[in-house]
């Protein structure tokens, strides 16, 4: 240690690990810290900046609670969480998108053609489609969460005017794989500008912006579990999300509907929903586990 330089500290630390280190903690653990050195060392960081990073980190950990994960939205909008998405996505299944700071466990169980729009606001929607996998044949008993904001822009738990679970359910498919369901269109909104999120967007000059998307967690046994959202390819964000979270493959079509004929059967809203309407038809096929 009494010959540690700046040139040899990654060696001495990379040294300090013991050889019983298990080897996967062992090569990540490297690899960030070969990283961060190298960080310092091309940047000349100085103290008042290092200091200034321990605070971001700080901020970030003083702004997290089981309503909103500050830390999570960090890496979103450093775009780490979309990386980390693409790397493990699989060709063969429809990609995952970021999870987002504002789910929770718990979303009550809607039937297939379950109704999510209740007496929200906003234009009504119907999404409906298939869970696949990768030859095209559906995943029977395949299940669905579904999450989005409500017409103002919020989710549930940043808003309180909002029931707890509003606009947020769980569906579990037929033997056809077939789910539905009513709700609204979700506004485009802003990510959360009062924190050190907002802080490093101002500092980049970047808008805080995300296009409208709905949220699908969907799992099956025998398939890797996919988290991802679907975005309208007509939103004016769709190629500036903050996030980094729209994928070509993510994109869907709202279709107007002016005659409640195009109301698919077994819809719990069919009786109360009246003309125009939009209609969503969107697949999705989940990769095999390995």
């Amino acid at each position: 240690m009494r010959t540690v330089t700046k040139d040899n500290i990654t060696q001495a630390f990379l040294d300090y690990c013991s050889d019983d280190t298990e080897p996967r903690v062992r090569f990540v653990l490297e690899k960030l810290v070969s990283h961060l050195h190298d960080f310092v060392r091309e940047t000349n960081l100085t103290h008042a900046e290092w200091r200034k990073g321990l605070e971001l980190l700080e901020k970030t950990g003083d702004m997290t609670d089981p309503e909103r994960n500050e830390f999570v939205l960090m890496s979103d909008v450093l775009g780490l969480s979309s990386l980390v998405d693409m790397v493990n996505s699989p060709d063969e299944g429809t990609p995952s998108s970021v999870l987002g700071p504002f789910h929770i466990l718990g979303a009550p169980d809607l039937p297939v053609g379950g109704d999510m729009k209740q007496d929200n606001d906003g234009a009504a929607v119907i999404v409906k489609g298939h869970v696949r996998n990768p030859d095209g044949e559906p995943i029977k008993g395949a299940e669905i969460e579904i999450w989005q904001t409500a017409d103002n822009g919020l989710y549930s738990n940043q808003d309180n005017q909002q029931t707890e679970y509003n606009l947020r359910g769980h569906i579990m498919v037929g033997d056809d794989g077939l789910y539905q369901f009513s709700t609204i269109r979700p506004a485009p909104y802003t990510v959360p500008g009062d924190g050190p999120v907002g802080e490093l967007l101002r500092a980049t000059g970047r808008h805080p912006w995300r296009p409208s998307h709905l949220h699908f967690i969907i799992t099956a046994p025998g398939y890797r579990s996919l988290v991802t959202e679907v975005f309208p390819s007509d939103d004016e964000y769709l190629d500036e999300d903050a996030v980094f979270g729209v994928r070509e493959q993510l994109v869907m079509e709202y279709v107007e509907q002016n005659d409640v004929t195009a109301i698919p059967d077994g819809m719990e809203i069919a009786e109360r929903l009246q003309a125009p309407f939009f209609t969503v038809d969107f697949d999705f096929v989940l990769a095999e586990e390995a």
